[in-house]
Formats: C-alpha cells, sequence, structure tokens
C-alpha cells in the first residue's frame, strides 16, 4: 500500500503555526485602515470594499464599487461616514473615494517586486460578514485572459473573493498592499488585482492634474519575427504630427524599452503605455540599423481615450 504524508516533506506543524501567526499579526495591524462601502447604482445596492491610503480619509476601490454609484457610505468599526468621489477610471478600473475624517491608512508597497508562488493576504468585507483574512499564492502576472488583453498586467491572486470583496487590498507578508482586487475568476476560487504601482499611477496623476492624464505618443507597433533582438516588436508607423515623429521614431524602429518596461513581445507595450503620462517626459531605446539609441519623448493627452471604455473584464460584484 502506498502511503501519503499528510503534510509535504518539510513542511512541519512548526511551519504552520509560524504562518498562521505571521498572517495574524498582518490583519491585526492592517484591519482597521480596510472598510466597507456601501452605495447604491442604476441597478440597485452596492457592497464593496475598500482601504486608506492616507490618513486624511483617502480611499482606494475598485471602479465597480464606486466608479458610478451615490449614496456612497463608509463604514470602519463603528464609524459610518458619507463619501465622495475624487476619481472614476475605466482602463484602470479604479475609484478613488475621500470622507472628511483622520483615519488609519496602509502602506504601499512594490508591485514590481511581486514574483510567482509569494504568498499574500486579502483583508475583505465578504457579503455582511465582518472584515475577514484570506491567505493564498500569486499565481502569475497576467497580460490576458480567455483571449481578452488588459490595459496593464494584473495579479493573479489564488485567493478565493466573494461578493463584497471588490477593492480588497492584497498585502504582503510585511503588511504592504502590493495589489487591489478587481474581479473574481470563474467560480470565485481566485481574483485579479490591478498592481498597487498601476493604482498608484491614477493617483499621482490626480494630485498632480486633478484629472488621469494617460500619454500617447502615436506610435502603431507591430510583432516581428526577426531573430536578431530580444525584442520582437518594431514601429509600423508614427502619426503625423505626434509626439514619437517630433521626437524622430521611424517606421522599422525595433522597441526595446519604453521607460523602465523592457519590450520582448507585442502586450508589453499595452503595459508600458499604461504608465506614460502626458506631459511627462519618457525615454524610449530602440534599434535601428543595428544600433541602439535612446529618445526621449514627451507624451500628450490621448486623442483616442474615451472615459466611458473599460478594455478590462470586470463583471458586477
Amino acid at each position: 500500500m502506498l502511503l501519503l504524508s499528510a503534510a509535504p516533506r518539510g513542511f512541519t506543524q512548526q511551519t504552520a503555526a509560524s504562518i498562521a501567526s505571521d498572517v495574524q499579526h498582518v490583519f491585526e495591524r492592517a484591519k482597521n485602515a480596510v472598510v466597507r462601502i456601501l452605495a447604491e447604482d442604476d441597478h440597485g445596492r452596492l457592497e464593496g470594499t475598500g482601504f486608506f491610503i492616507e490618513p486624511d480619509g483617502t480611499i482606494l476601490t475598485s471602479y465597480g464599487v464606486g466608479g458610478e454609484s451615490y449614496d456612497i457610505v463608509v463604514e470602519f468599526g463603528s464609524n459610518r461616514f458619507p463619501a465622495h468621489r475624487l476619481v472614476a477610471d475605466t482602463r484602470s478600473m479604479v475609484a478613488i473615494l475621500k470622507i472628511d475624517a483622520s483615519t488609519p491608512w496602509l502602506p504601499m508597497g512594490n508591485s514590481e517586486s511581486i514574483k510567482v508562488a509569494s504568498p499574500a493576504i486579502m483583508i475583505g468585507y465578504p457579503m455582511d460578514l465582518p472584515a475577514t483574512p484570506h491567505f493564498g499564492m500569486i499565481g502569475g502576472l497576467d497580460l490576458k485572459y480567455l483571449h481578452q488583453y488588459f490595459s496593464t498586467a494584473l495579479i493573479r491572486a489564488n485567493i478565493p473573493m466573494q461578493r463584497g470583496e471588490a477593492g480588497a487590498p492584497l498585502l504582503n507578508m510585511n503588511g504592504q498592499v502590493v495589489g487591489m482586487l478587481i474581479f473574481p475568476i470563474e467560480n470565485y476560487t481566485a481574483a485579479y488585482a490591478l498592481p498597487i504601482n498601476a493604482a498608484e499611477k491614477i493617483r499621482f496623476d490626480y494630485v498632480r492634474y486633478g484629472e488621469v492624464r494617460p500619454g500617447w505618443v502615436g506610435v502603431l507597433p507591430k510583432a516581428t519575427d526577426d531573430e536578431n533582438h530580444n525584442s520582437k516588436v518594431a514601429i509600423e508607423s508614427v502619426a503625423e504630427g505626434s509626439p514619437a515623429e517630433e521626437a524622430g521614431l521611424q517606421p522599422g524602429d525595433v522597441l526595446v524599452r519604453i521607460g523602465t518596461v523592457d519590450i520582448h513581445e507585442l502586450p508589453d507595450v499595452a503595459n508600458a503605455a499604461f504608465f506614460l503620462t502626458a506631459l511627462q517626459g519618457v525615454p524610449v531605446t530602440v534599434v535601428r540599423d543595428d544600433q541602439e539609441k535612446t529618445i526621449n519623448i514627451t507624451p500628450v493627452d490621448r486623442p483616442e481615450y474615451q472615459p466611458q471604455q473599460a478594455p478590462l473584464f470586470a463583471p458586477r460584484d
């Protein structure tokens, strides 16, 4: 008879107890800065989760919870406050709310440090239940799901997500926010989260400009089968009068890097473009005539950007 051990080799009761202790510690430190959000929209009552990102009552949540709703009420502890909306961005699926109060807040982490199989903790308000911790692993960083591309790479968290938990923070084991839950995957056994660096891009735009300012450079990329470069993306065309044309980018240039994002495949361009901000210069590295060169470009407002369009798949919570 083949006997299977009750736990993987090296995984002991002491290890399990240590993990449980770490999760409990993060939960106790973070739970007071996580809030339940109640609201109405044209379809009825909404319930979701959000979290304070500043001590002045600024809240980050998902667009599905706070993007188009009204009569928004925020609950944390025994407190109830009306909230008003500062930002609603369909491209990122981010909504930023504000209450008039001094509040606890969660520290931000760096989502670029996320690795597959890293442990993560989510704290949300499932249905009408109290703040609840969930523990799991990072399953991947995906640019598409079911043949649909996202506007930036999303964190696939192997953490069950229930009704009411859209907008919940995804935390690392240091209690820092690395993502925000947006929508569940299939049967709610896992979820996609927006990396916190992407959400912070939206917040920084608002702080600096009073609105979200996606940048446009005017380049149409195409996939190539060139085996001479690590990048398989080249410029197919450059829009007349665009920042790219004015900076000197040319059709046939192989895209190597946009800002700090290395370009390997076509979806990498969309991921890099998400972080472009109008009127904020960015270095673009290309290969032309087998020589690498870096060109500084200042994006402008995207002429085709329509706030009502939402490329992210985000079913109603």
